[in-house]
């Protein structure tokens, strides 16, 4: 509880909100000058609420070389633990990593049960959202832009009507701990979003190009609209 309280009023301050979520978007690790020049605030106090931030473990810091000469630089990523602000505590993580198991021990058929239900709950998500039958593309992916970072994922939708698909990258996997353990979390993730897909474009063809736990910045999906 006292390491949520120091989390809550880490996050009070609204520039060093903003930098967290300038963070958890990043694809690389973020150094104090380009957070400094991206809120237009002194390197100084760039580096104070960096270090803010690291002190209750929201992010992690260590230096690189640049390979210019000089100092190494001290880069800012987020930490690989996740801290959830719930009062009062309820262990979501111990919960779903039980339930996780319990369907994995199944085999098959548990398997097939969670990819069935991630299906499920990612149209779900998108029903959230979509208020009429008729939207254009640009609305389609400000739903999923919007859908995303409710989760989490703070994906970027990049739609090429060359070849009628849409390009995403996945930078702060929400299921990250749990996918450590389990790469069956991996294909739910992945059965999850061909349902937010399939609740905008009916029918799609989802592959995967990138996964962060192959040794990639990110989890990256190309989803094909014109299915034949």
């Amino acid at each position: 509880m006292e390491q949520k309280l120091k989390v809550t009023n880490a996050l009070s301050d609204p520039t060093r909100f903003n930098i967290y979520q300038y963070i958890i978007k990043s694809t690389n690790a973020a150094t104090v000058n380009e957070v400094a020049k991206e809120f237009d605030i002194h390197p100084n106090v760039a580096r104070m609420h960096l270090s803010k931030l690291e002190d209750v473990e929201l992010i992690i810091s260590y230096t690189k070389k640049t390979g210019k000469g000089g100092r190494p630089s001290r880069l800012y990523e987020l930490a690989d633990d996740i801290i959830e602000l719930n009062f009062p505590h309820r262990d979501y993580k111990l919960l779903s990593t039980i339930a996780l198991d319990t369907l994995t021990r199944l085999g098959d058929p548990g398997r097939k049960a969670l990819y069935d239900t991630g299906y499920e709950y990612g149209k779900q998500v998108i029903r959230q959202y979509k208020r009429q039958s008729t939207i254009t593309m640009d609305e389609k992916l400000q739903i999923l832009e919007e859908a995303g970072k409710m989760l989490g994922m703070y994906a970027s939708f990049t739609y090429s009507k060359e070849d009628d698909s849409i390009t995403y990258s996945i930078n702060n996997c929400p299921f990250k701990e749990i996918a450590s353990k389990d790469h069956a979390i991996c294909d739910m993730h992945k059965y999850f979003l061909k349902g937010m897909f399939e609740a905008l474009f009916t029918h799609i063809k989802l592959s995967e190009t990138n996964n962060i736990f192959d040794g990639c910045e990110n989890c990256t999906y190309i989803a094909k609209l014109s299915v034949i």
